[in-house]
């Protein structure tokens, strides 16, 4: 029997998966419970991506002290990302901060998130904007068959 041969170079069709057009972390990462204790694993996922991104935690505070014009240190970082920490909650100057300094952009999905919105690559914005158009013309050309339709009925 022979075995089939697979040429490297042809792409596989069922392999294409469609690119993230949301920004945002998945409920797996977010999880369930109270709002602070959600932010705190937002912000633990982060860092732990940036991490693997090649940016500590000093990294990160020493970053954020500079885009923010005050002192951010790793125990402030350790305190925003743990749940146990009801004291230490990260204020909003900080979470953008935290945003600008480790780059990632999942953390930006959390907010709208909560209130059923998502945030989108502006990229796709004109895309989404030229298929509601497509979507508006195709009605309105409906709608005009259906008066000259009901026109030459009449007639």
């Amino acid at each position: 029997m022979m075995s089939r041969y697979r040429d490297p170079l042809t792409k596989d069709l069922f392999s294409w998966q469609p690119p993230k057009v949301g920004v945002g972390y998945s409920d797996d990462v977010i999880g369930r419970g109270r709002l602070d204790n959600r932010i705190a694993r937002l912000i633990a996922q982060a860092l732990r991506d940036a991490r693997d991104d090649g940016l500590s935690r000093a990294d990160v505070a020493r970053r954020m002290t500079g885009f923010l014009g005050r002192t951010i240190s790793e125990a402030m970082l350790n305190k925003w990302s743990s749940e146990g920490s009801e004291d230490h909650r990260i204020p909003l100057d900080a979470f953008i901060g935290l945003v600008h300094a480790t780059e990632v952009r999942d953390l930006l999905g959390f907010v709208p998130g909560e209130f059923g919105l998502t945030v989108i690559e502006s990229e796709y914005a004109e895309l989404i904007e030229e298929r509601l158009l497509d979507d508006h013309i195709e009605e309105l050309q409906a709608r005009k068959q259906a008066l000259a339709a009901r026109r030459k009925i009449r007639r």
